[in-house]
């Protein structure tokens, strides 16, 4: 009990670093850049395609070369030093996009962003949390994950003053160096728990075993297409609003703000629900969300019916990303969690690079989004059937006990 306090300071701590990490990563980075791509089209004459490919082939390229790796080392190093790199990148990744005026330069600092994301994004804070937290898991991890739904709301807004004060390229600089300056400090004072040796515990699933199983592939698919229906939509929603449906910025600015405030509500909402639910019965009503939000959003006729849309995707899109590594969790356990996640974030990091290329493409060739969109919604579609069929757990994995939660 000497300890409790010291722990319980330890557990804060790791929620508010990967709070600010997620907030950084991913909010600013991930769902901020989609917002700049309209400068890149204007100025210097790129099509669609091309300003959403440097983040398919960055993606595709890291995922494919570290993707493995990251799984690996964070099981075996730990998250904090992964993070730490990663933040760095990530934020230096803003400030070298922000004097590209060529293709080559564009690939490289997206290269760098996507680097950025493996080392500091999603998997060392999902691991992290998980080793910290046990029974409430969910909470904690929705907590943390506000902070990709708080950045995403908040980097619409603040790009937008930095734009008129700064031009696009001066708010990316600073946005870039905004980014290290916020989640740096609290990665480089976290803690990871120490390994409690338990007696009698199973011993931990190989990954050659795991990856036998069919339903490890349906967790992989059905991540892969939902997350896919996110990534394209967010990818190239800002183009068609204001390039297609020729709204003003600030409208569009805070369209994209509601989504990611509708994903503040989501992840509470269903971080609150995985410790109270089945997890697979939470994850199937994320994706069903997804699913239903997307074609209205497009498709939405008024401003009002826009928001009310908006919202209702942001509350699909806060759950998706969380609930992926608490069913993860409760299928394998902890002692493979970094590798598990190291090849389901590798895949879904594929299918959110490739798609929102691919419906950019469709744009580019019909003149119309109308394909693309429809592919989006068959992707969400597929991503429910495929959790649909997940085994229900009849049996919860040994872990290790985590302190006090």
């Amino acid at each position: 009990m000497t300890g409790a306090p010291s722990i319980r300071s330890q557990q804060i701590l790791a929620i508010v670093t990967a709070f600010l990490a997620l907030f950084a990563v991913v909010g600013f980075a991930l769902y901020g850049l989609p917002r700049f791509y309209p400068y890149f089209v204007q100025e210097l004459g790129w099509t669609r395609q091309q300003v959403t490919s440097g983040n398919a082939y960055s993606k595709i390229i890291v995922a494919v070369l570290f993707g493995f790796i990251a799984g690996r080392l964070v099981d075996r190093i730990g998250p904090r030093r992964l993070m730490l790199a990663g933040i760095v990148m990530a934020g230096s990744a803003l400030v070298g996009l922000s004097y590209v005026t060529g293709l080559g330069a564009f690939y490289l600092f997206y290269g760098f962003n996507a680097l950025g994301y493996v080392c500091g994004g999603p998997l060392p804070n999902q691991v992290l949390l998980s080793r910290w937290f046990d029974r409430a898991r969910g909470k904690a991890m929705g907590i943390a994950y506000l902070g990709i739904g708080l950045g995403g709301a908040i980097v619409p807004l603040l790009a937008y003053a930095l734009t008129q004060s700064l031009g696009w390229r001066g708010a990316l600089r600073a946005l870039g160096l905004l980014m290290i300056v916020i989640a740096l400090p609290a990665a480089i004072f976290v803690r990871e728990p120490k390994p409690v040796a338990t007696s009698g515990a199973a011993p931990a699933p190989s990954l050659s075993g795991i990856l036998s199983g069919l339903p490890f592939y349906l967790l992989m698919i059905g991540s892969m297409a939902s997350i896919g229906a996110v990534g394209g939509t967010m990818q190239n929603l800002a183009l068609y609003l204001s390039l297609d449906r020729k709204m003003p910025q600030v409208s569009i600015d805070t369209t994209l703000s509601l989504i990611l405030l509708g994903s503040v509500v989501g992840r509470l909402l269903m971080g609150w629900l995985a410790d109270r639910w089945p997890k697979k019965r939470v994850m199937l009503l994320i994706y069903v969300i997804v699913a239903a939000a997307i074609p209205p959003l497009f498709y939405a006729p008024t401003p009002g019916m826009l928001a009310v849309c908006a919202f209702m995707f942001g509350i699909g899109l806060g759950g998706d990303y969380m609930i992926i590594p608490l069913m993860a969790a409760e299928m394998y356990g902890l002692a493979v969690m970094g590798r598990v996640m190291g090849v389901v974030l590798t895949a879904d990091s594929v299918s959110e690079s490739v798609v929102p290329m691919i419906v950019a493409a469709v744009r580019d060739r019909t003149g119309s989004y109308t394909g693309g969109f429809t592919l989006l919604l068959a992707l969400a579609v597929v991503g429910a059937l495929a959790v649909s069929l997940l085994p229900s757990p009849t049996t919860t994995p040994a872990r290790r006990p985590a302190p006090n939660a």
